[in-house]
């Protein structure tokens, strides 16, 4: 009977991690279907939009139509859409992006000398947002109904709703104008000797990251609080099963630490992979306004110039970075809260059982 129940139990277990393994390579699957229509829909859009990346120069009358035709035949830019778009896949295919009309530059090597300052201030700022939102969040739902939860709630609505670009401005002229206290912008000092030790560099790039990564954490910081105190509070404290552990004599902080709490964070995690497309998309505001060197600045200035290829460049990277993000969320959201089903029918799903 033992040996029967063992058997039936490690076949159950491996029937639920094949179930797992084909979901997650369906979500791949279509996390690639969606990366390939947006750079699609990004190409032909550009494309479509009012301008040109040589509208300026090739105003110029002293430019034979040989030589007009030879520029944009060397930047993949001739022939209807259909055909660059084929020539586009064709290179992409092969690992190439295409060159870079603003930069001078292979659009490749453009993103890889921006995308490090973007992780660096999406890493940094989504760590402290999310501990402090989760603190937050848990300390309102441990003071349900008190004066000071209705105050931290109605603080948090309105940082949450405040606009992105507004929010940059207000901590800019706060911290780098009245206060003095940061640089106005940019990742580093361009007075910084070039002999510096590694300290003075680090300490130097962790000053011109305070004012950015500020502004996205309070952004993040405050739904996450929202929503850790809605898990807490909706899902968690009046359960039966929470009920039953206090009526064993197990104190409400232990409930609280090491069962609710962690329970609760699967819905924040969750909200984590619904978070990152907002915060690709507001650290483009972010970026411009801090004169921040990463992608969101670097995505503003090629839509200004018109520079087709390193816009479709920032947009794939961004869009893949959005599908990975989202696909971590959903694997961390089941790993801490085994009733949250991992489906591949949705692009981010928290079932609850």
């Amino acid at each position: 009977m033992l040996r029967r129940l063992h058997r039936e139990l490690r076949t159950d277990a491996r029937h639920t991690r094949g179930t797992q393994m084909r979901a997650l390579v369906r979500r791949i699957g279509q996390g690639a279907v969606v990366v390939a229509i947006v750079a699609a829909a990004t190409f032909v859009l550009v494309r479509l939009a009012p301008g040109d990346p040589f509208a300026t120069a090739l105003d110029n009358a002293r430019l034979t139509p040989a030589l007009r035709a030879q520029w944009r035949a060397a930047y993949g830019l001739d022939g209807s859409i259909g055909t660059q778009f084929l020539h586009w896949i064709t290179a992409l295919a092969r690992g190439d992006l295409g060159w870079s009309t603003s930069t001078g530059q292979p659009v490749s090597a453009a993103i890889a000398q921006a995308l490090p300052h973007t992780l660096l201030l999406m890493s940094v700022a989504l760590t402290i947002a999310f501990a402090l939102g989760m603190l937050l969040g848990a300390w309102q739902a441990s003071r349900r109904d008190t004066i000071t939860d209705r105050g931290v709630g109605g603080l948090t609505l309105i940082v949450g709703a405040l606009p992105d670009f507004w929010l940059s401005l207000v901590i800019l002229l706060g911290g780098a104008y009245w206060l003095r206290l940061f640089p106005v912008g940019g990742a580093s000092d361009p007075l910084l000797p070039l002999a510096a030790s590694s300290l003075t560099i680090l300490v130097d790039r962790l000053h011109h990251l305070v004012l950015p990564a500020l502004t996205l954490v309070l952004l993040i910081a405050a739904p996450v609080a929202r929503q850790q105190r809605a898990a807490l509070l909706d899902r968690l404290l009046g359960a039966d099963w929470v009920r039953t552990a206090t009526a064993k004599g197990v104190s409400a902080g232990t409930v609280f630490r090491r069962h609710a709490w962690r329970t609760a964070l699967g819905p924040v995690i969750t909200l984590g992979g619904l978070t990152l497309p907002a915060v690709v998309g507001g650290s483009v505001f972010v970026e411009r306004v801090f004169a921040w060197p990463g992608m969101g600045r670097l995505a503003a200035s090629a839509i200004a110039a018109r520079d087709y290829h390193l816009v479709v460049g920032c947009v794939l990277v961004g869009t893949v970075m959005v599908v990975c993000g989202s696909t971590i969320a959903d694997l961390l959201a089941q790993r801490l809260d085994p009733r949250v089903e991992f489906d591949d029918s949705h692009p981010i799903v928290a079932a609850q059982t």
